[in-house]
């Protein structure tokens, strides 16, 4: 068989590797001789020719010169592969490439001799080029400020930027998400583990007057269908926070602003200077006495930095109309001219973090160590039981705890405290006492807002022991820094098996990165705003501003969606994005809350991507608001009783709730009140179905609840000899859209579909009739989302 006809049935790899084998060769002359020989003759015990041809042999070691060099060249040619492409695939590194030292030790020689020629094209490092123009150069530090002009970053920041996607937020420059896959992790973390949140971003407001003004500002201001007003007992005396949601002064219903924190400073920590001015006899002295120090108090004001602005204008509003009211019902005797409310805003002197998780309380007392000096037996009896915690959710809701530590570096590295199973329960109260800490004094801040020992002198104290890993022992000098503990819960009521529990740790400003430090490398997670937000949605709780419609910062955050989901479907080509006319989404970019309060007509030619201003002289009659609180629940059933009017019972209620904490309800008319109010719902599908964001909530007729209530899943098909089609992929009119979906995913916690939206408080009323009407125990509708061609039947319930 020919040579040819073997090459013919030889495989591809086959050929290859015969090739390179060629190629690897050194080719030998055959019957390569000196010359002719006779006899060979004996030289020490070598063979050697009798006679040797000096031409001849010149000519064969040319022919094996030759032949050498032609193979060296021949195999370098043939070479395809470096010597980082030999490796294993599982040791395989991109850096290898070129890194020697990357590859494995006996590769490296062979591995710095093909690198050779690269070597030498690099171009020499920053560090080594010659120093031209040193002085014009930007510092590390001036380099960072001037990154910082259009907006700041927290003291965290470059730790986060290595690890997490960054954006710009509400004029900060915070963590989205983590880089790595971290959606389930970070969700078991904040149920079984800990997980904590760099909150520093928030605004913080400081009040400062007589008790009886500042309770009026922060009434002005506060919501009206709280438990109890701001000024309370159970707030002003210090060891409780008071969560409410902001509104400007005299507006309610409508001039919603945002969520906040109130904090009272505990009676018991000093006293404070009369804002007064000195006076020197007659009635003005007299005024000077009543106006004591001991009725002066400071309250913190907690808000989310997008409507910082607002609330610090409402505050001053609010203090001017309080300041008035108190002149004109002063006595005679009194003179109050001259008394004065200092408002001040002291964001950038404290830091926060947002620790949740069942695990956060041992987190906390490993990395924290409170001063020997310490002697509240209160406080004692609190730190001990730390530990023993098995979630912060057995404490009293927003209590407060007051302490001062140690610098945490010396402690590192941290551990969890263990805790112990006994069947005794320590129970702990919240007092003024527990509370106390010299956080609130603003010389203390400032006089430790720079360390005093650095990273460096820490790890040079820590190098000094013999025994490595030894805690550092406080000297008189290190720092002692006051801190401040309020208990946190993201839940919808306190019986919800789906509430989250934790901690809110206030720190000074300068000392982030110090406890961030010893926070995080026991294990605990971090998070950023979108595993904050998945915190509240899984525990079935709006999230602030994403689940507060019709706010000035929901309008923001829905107009920048609104920019990204369109620019995206754009960018897709025709044929592989969806089309919204086909499925009949009228609004796919953001929520139409005008065509839900029926504001607008749901009928219009074309796809409607933006919101439509009412006329002029419906806007002045009808303002879109959120009706939301803690009794909406209990005056949603008054409304829906027989013989009653609910437009007049709303506008009643809402007076009553108003006159009650001395507040002046906003101008308008029952009528109109009735049809501009939205209520937040939670939204979970009957059987199968993940409502997402903007998905569409319609209005299901009785016949068609009733094919629902009977039929054992929610895809069954009814034959319309007619159509011939199915119900559930018949898209409802546009006339039926009650509301939208605000936030949905599916949720982890309750294994299926879940959803927090937004309807009209007329179509709600519509819903309670219908469920009574029908004997059924839950409200049922349609949801769709917007680039769905299927409706799934869902349970609506009310959110506070």
């Amino acid at each position: 068989m020919s040579s040819k006809r073997q090459a013919e049935e030889q495989s591809g790899r086959d050929r290859k590797r015969q090739k390179l084998k060629d190629a690897r060769t050194i080719p030998v002359q055959p019957n390569a001789t000196a010359g002719p020989s006779t006899a060979p003759t004996i030289v020490q015990g070598k063979r050697l020719p009798a006679t040797l041809d000096t031409e001849k042999f010149a000519d064969a070691r040319q022919f094996e010169i030759k032949a050498m060099h032609t193979s060296m060249k021949s195999a370098n040619d043939s070479a395809t592969h470096r010597t980082w492409q030999t490796l294993p695939r599982a040791l395989r590194r991109r850096a290898a490439s070129h890194n020697i030292r990357r590859m494995p030790i006996r590769l490296r020689d062979k591995a710095r001799q093909e690198m050779k020629d690269t070597i030498l094209k690099r171009k020499p490092l920053a560090r080594l080029r010659p120093k031209h123009g040193k002085e014009k150069r930007v510092g590390r530090t001036e380099s960072f400020i001037r990154r910082q002009k259009d907006k700041s970053w927290l003291e965290t920041h470059i730790w986060h930027a290595k690890r997490m996607h960054m954006e710009n937020m509400w004029g900060y420059r915070l963590a989205v998400t983590p880089t790595e896959k971290a959606f389930r992790p970070s969700h078991r973390a904040s149920v079984h583990g800990s997980i904590i949140h760099d909150a520093s971003y928030y605004a913080t407001f400081q009040i400062r007057g007589p008790q009886n003004i500042l309770n009026k500002i922060l009434t002005l201001i506060s919501d009206p269908q709280d438990i109890a007003p701001p000024g309370a007992p159970r707030y002003h005396s210090g060891f409780r926070t008071c969560e409410t949601h902001i509104y400007e002064p005299h507006q309610y219903p409508y001039g919603f602003v945002g969520t906040a924190t109130i904090i009272w400073k505990p009676r018991n920590l000093g006293t404070a200077q009369p804002l007064s001015k000195p006076s020197k006899k007659g009635k003005e002295k007299a005024s000077e006495e009543r106006t004591s120090t001991a009725d002066m108090r400071t309250v913190w004001l907690r808000s989310h930095p997008s409507v910082s602005d607002t609330v610090f204008t409402a505050i001053k509003e609010s203090a001017s109309i309080a300041l008035e009211a108190a002149r004109a019902t002063a006595p005679e005797d009194t003179v109050l001219e001259d008394v004065g409310i200092e408002l001040e805003d002291i964001s950038g002197q404290l830091n926060a973090f947002e620790i949740m998780g069942p695990k956060a309380s041992q987190v906390l007392k490993g990395a924290l160590t409170p001063i020997s000096q310490d002697e509240r037996e209160d406080f004692k009896k609190f730190w001990q039981s730390m530990s023993d915690l098995q979630s912060s959710g057995s404490l009293p809701r927003t209590m407060i705890i007051g302490l001062k530590v140690l610098d945490p570096r010396l402690k590192f590295p941290p551990k969890n405290a263990k805790p112990q199973i006994t069947n005794t329960i320590v129970p702990i109260q919240p007092s003024s006492s527990l509370a106390q800490t010299e956080l609130w004094d603003s010389s203390v801040r400032d006089n430790i807002r720079k360390p005093r020992y650095k990273k460096a002198d820490i790890d040079e104290r820590r190098s000094q022991h013999l025994v490595p890993g030894t805690k550092l022992d406080p000297l008189r000098q290190d720092d002692r820094i006051p801190v401040m503990l309020i208990q946190r819960a993201v839940e919808q009521d306190s019986s919800s098996s789906l509430s989250l529990y934790g901690w809110t740790l206030l720190v000074p400003a300068g000392w982030s990165m110090p406890f961030f430090s010893s926070l995080t490398y026991t294990g605990t997670r971090v998070a950023g705003q979108r595993e904050r937000r998945v915190q509240a949605f899984e525990a079935g709780t709006g999230y602030f501003p994403h689940d507060y419609p019709l706010c000035a910062t929901y309008e923001q955050v829905a107009k920048e969606r609104e920019t990204q989901d369109r620019t995206r479907w754009e960018r897709t080509p025709p044929a592989k994005r969806h089309n919204y006319e086909s499925t009949d989404t009228r609004s796919p970019w953001r929520a139409d809350w005008e065509v839900v309060l029926g504001l607008q007509s749901s009928e219009a030619d074309g796809l409607v991507t933006t919101q439509r201003e009412p006329d002029a002289a419906e806007k002045d009659v009808i303002k879109p608001w959120l009706l939301r609180g803690r009794l909406v629940k209990s005056l949603v059933e008054k409304m829906i009783q027989p013989h009653i009017n609910p437009s007049v019972s709303l506008y009643d209620e809402l007076n009553t709730r108003c006159a009650d904490r001395g507040l002046r309800m906003a101008a308008t008319k029952p009528d109109a009140l009735l049809q501009g109010a939205l209520v937040r719902v939670k939204v979970t599908p009957k059987k199968r179905g993940n409502p997402h964001e903007l998905a569409v909530i319609y209005f299901v007729e009785d016949e068609e609840i009733q094919l629902w209530q009977h039929h054992p899943a929610d895809e069954f098909e009814i034959e319309d000899i007619a159509q011939g089609n199915k119900l559930w992929t018949t898209i409802p009119p546009q006339s039926d859209i009650i509301g939208y979906v605000t936030s949905g995913n599916f949720s982890l916690s309750q294994g299926s579909g879940f959803a927090l939206g937004a309807i009209s408080l007329s179509s709600l009323l519509r819903l309670k009739q219908q469920a009574l009407r029908l004997k059924a125990s839950e409200m049922v509708v349609k949801i769709r989302n917007r680039d769905g061609q299927m409706c799934r039947a869902a349970y609506i319930r009310m959110l506070d």
